[in-house]
């Protein structure tokens, strides 16, 4: 078996331990206090709530094999592959709330894995290296972190679905990022132990974890996994893809045809969490009492 099939198959395990994860993280962000908290007192109070931490360690296997998936193929290929997490969170999450998905959720859902899955075939990715120089990390912090701030500036003044779509966009922003440096730090394990705790990307690679979880746990909190997840979903390979090609020097080869079939998965991408969203603030408004 290739080492790209056998990529595909640990990023597809992967995205069913990180999907009952990040249930399990939702649903804890919602019931682990009725208070409205800040950001920070919320992730602060997860971190003494043992079902949050039963979801951590279940998250952590997804990230394991995620881990496993990037030593051995493309960010390319491996973050579009997890976006198929979204399939397995729908029925977990509906299942845990004695509900069904509706058939528009499975359209919407199918829709944007299916997208994801053409990008893939369609883009046909290439490795590139595994790190990168500082010079070209700084330019991606430079570019990308003001429009993190600013999501989060307008997080504060907007409230429930936007609100979990714009922190959702921050999270998945910040696990794309922790993605290009997962396989930076996976590429030093090669060289021992002391070579990988000497290595500055291993501090920033936790820093920018810690920072992924607070924001989606504040995202699970805004609003419901309809509103969240999906924004994350797409939010977290389509920033790990960029940095894939920007930052390592992968590359997509889809032919002279492929290009219009890529910008058509990309649109159908974007209809598709924008739907889900729809439904959650229909959901959200329905479920309130008259």
């Amino acid at each position: 078996m290739a080492k790209a099939d056998i990529a595909a198959l640990l990023a597809l395990g992967a995205a069913f331990f990180i999907a009952i994860g990040d249930v399990m993280h939702q649903r804890s962000a919602h019931e682990v206090t009725d208070e409205k908290v800040s950001h920070l007192a919320l992730f602060t109070r997860l971190l003494r709530d043992g079902r949050w931490w039963l979801g951590s360690l279940v998250a952590a296997v997804g990230f394991a094999l995620q881990a496993a998936a990037l030593g051995l193929g493309s960010v390319l290929l491996v973050q579009a592959i997890l976006v198929t997490s979204l399939l397995f969170a729908l029925p977990i999450n509906a299942r845990l709330g004695h509900r069904r998905v509706t058939k528009w959720e499975w359209l919407w859902a199918a829709l944007l894995a299916a997208a994801v899955v053409v990008i893939v075939t369609v883009g046909n990715p290439t490795a590139g290296h595994s790190h990168a120089s500082w010079k070209t990390w700084t330019a991606v912090v430079v570019v990308l972190g003001p429009v993190l701030v600013l999501c989060v500036l307008a997080a504060g003044f907007v409230k429930g679905p936007a609100s979990a779509v714009l922190l959702g966009f921050v999270s998945g922003a910040l696990w794309g990022v922790f993605a290009v440096l997962t396989k930076g730090v996976v590429d030093r394990l090669d060289d021992g132990l002391w070579a990988l705790l000497r290595n500055p990307e291993l501090y920033v690679w936790a820093l920018v974890a810690i920072a992924g979880t607070a924001y989606q746990q504040a995202s699970f909190r805004a609003g419901s996994l309809t509103a969240s997840l999906p924004t994350m979903t797409v939010a977290e390979p389509f920033v790990g893809s960029v940095l894939g090609v920007v930052v390592l020097g992968e590359a997509m080869r889809p032919g002279d045809a492929g290009w219009f079939t890529l910008i058509v998965a990309v649109v159908a991408m974007v209809v598709a969490t924008a739907a889900l969203a729809r439904g959650e603030a229909a959901t959200a408004s329905a479920a309130q009492p008259a």
